[in-house]
C-alpha cells in the first residue's frame, strides 16, 4: 500500500483551450487539451497509475485487484468508484447543459447522475457563467424557450472570480463561460443533456447533438439556492490552511494552502485524492507538482505533504 500518482486521460472537446498542456504539464497529442481526468476510474477514460508495483495498471484494476477496502468503509454505500476530479479550460463558452438525479440517470442511462461542484482556479476578467433561472419559471416557458431560442434570457449568468465555489445539484442548468479555469469534483457519470450550443458544430461538420426531451424532464426551474463561495471558513494549522469548499453525500473537498507541511491521515474510512493547483510537494517519496494528482488508499495511515503550494483534497464521508 502506497501513495499512487496517476497519469490523467485527456479530452479534446471543440471549447478547449491549451492551458492544460502549457501550465500544468498534461500530454496530449490533441490541438485542445479541455479536460483532463485526474481521478477517474469511468470507462470513458481511466487514471493510470504511474508509479510503484501498480505502474502501468488502471485505479480500476488496481481496485479490483486489492478489493474495496482500499477505498474505504465510507464507500461502501455506492455500486461503483463514486467520484470523478477533472481539470477544465474553457477557452470557449460549454454548452448549456443539465445533468439527471441517480434515480432517473440509472433508470434512462444505467449510470450514476451527477451532482458536482467547481473550484476557479482561474478566470479572465468579465468572465461570467450560467446557473440556474433568473427566476422561477414553468416547464411549458422552458420548453417554448428552448424552441424560439430565448432560452439566454432568463437564465441566470454570474461573474466568477478566483476562489468561487459553485455547487451543481443535479438538475441544475449550468454552463461554464469562457475565459474559466476550474477543478470540478463530480459524482462518477459522463451523462450530461445539452440543451443550447450556440448553433456549434462537431468534428463531422454537423450540429452537434441536443437532448431537450430529457432535459425538460429533469431540468430544477427556479434560482440556484446556494452562495458562489466555500461552505467553511479557512482554519489555521500548523504549517498550513485548510478550508471546506463543499461537503455532500457523494464527496467532501477541502483546500490546503500550504506553507512548510501538511499532515493527514488516511485511515480505514476513506480514500484520499490530492491535486496540486500550484507548488511542489513531496508525499511519502512521491513527488507531485503543479497538475499533478495522486491516490492514496483507504488505511495507509499518517502522510505529510511537504513543500509549498495549493492542493486540492478530496476523500468521502
Amino acid at each position: 500500500m502506497y501513495v499512487m500518482k496517476l497519469t490523467a486521460p485527456c479530452k479534446d472537446y471543440i471549447w478547449g483551450g491549451t492551458r492544460l498542456r502549457d501550465e500544468y504539464g498534461k500530454r496530449s497529442d490533441a490541438d485542445k487539451v479541455a479536460e483532463s481526468w485526474e481521478l477517474s476510474c469511468h470507462k470513458d477514460g481511466k487514471s493510470v497509475i504511474a508509479n510503484g508495483s501498480y505502474e502501468g495498471s488502471t485505479l480500476e484494476e488496481y481496485i479490483e485487484k486489492e478489493g474495496k477496502q482500499v477505498l474505504g468503509t465510507n464507500c461502501g454505500r455506492f455500486e461503483y468508484f463514486p467520484v470523478l476530479i477533472k481539470l477544465i479550460d474553457a477557452k470557449d463558452n460549454l454548452s448549456v447543459q443539465v445533468h439527471p438525479d441517480n434515480d432517473y440517470a440509472m433508470r434512462v442511462e444505467g449510470e450514476y447522475g451527477k451532482t458536482e461542484m467547481w473550484y476557479v482556479i482561474d478566470a479572465d476578467e468579465g468572465a461570467e457563467l450560467l446557473y440556474g433561472f433568473k427566476h422561477e419559471i414553468s416547464r411549458d416557458e422552458f420548453a417554448e424557450r428552448i424552441r424560439n431560442n430565448t432560452l439566454l434570457e432568463v437564465t441566470n449568468n454570474v461573474p466568477v472570480h478566483k476562489g468561487d465555489v459553485f455547487f451543481i445539484e443535479s438538475g441544475t442548468l449550468h454552463a461554464i463561460g469562457k475565459g474559466i479555469l476550474i477543478a470540478e469534483i463530480q459524482q462518477n457519470s459522463n451523462t450530461t443533456y445539452r440543451i443550447y450550443d450556440y448553433g456549434r458544430v462537431g468534428k463531422d461538420g454537423k450540429p452537434r447533438e441536443l437532448h431537450i426531451d430529457k432535459a425538460c424532464e429533469v431540468t430544477k426551474l427556479i434560482p440556484p439556492t446556494r452562495p458562489t463561495k466555500p461552505m467553511g471558513e479557512p482554519m489555521k494549522k500548523d504549517g498550513w490552511t485548510e478550508t471546506l469548499l463543499a461537503e455532500c453525500e457523494y464527496f467532501r473537498v477541502r483546500r490546503l494552502d500550504v506553507e512548510a507541511s501538511a499532515k493527514y491521515t488516511a485511515d480505514g474510512t476513506s480514500f484520499h485524492s490530492l491535486l496540486v493547483l500550484d507548488g511542489d510537494f513531496d508525499i511519502g517519496g512521491v513527488e507531485l507538482s503543479k497538475g499533478e494528482s495522486c491516490f492514496i488508499p483507504a488505511g495507509l495511515g499518517a502522510y505529510e505533504l511537504k513543500g509549498a503550494g495549493e492542493a486540492i483534497l478530496t476523500d468521502i464521508v
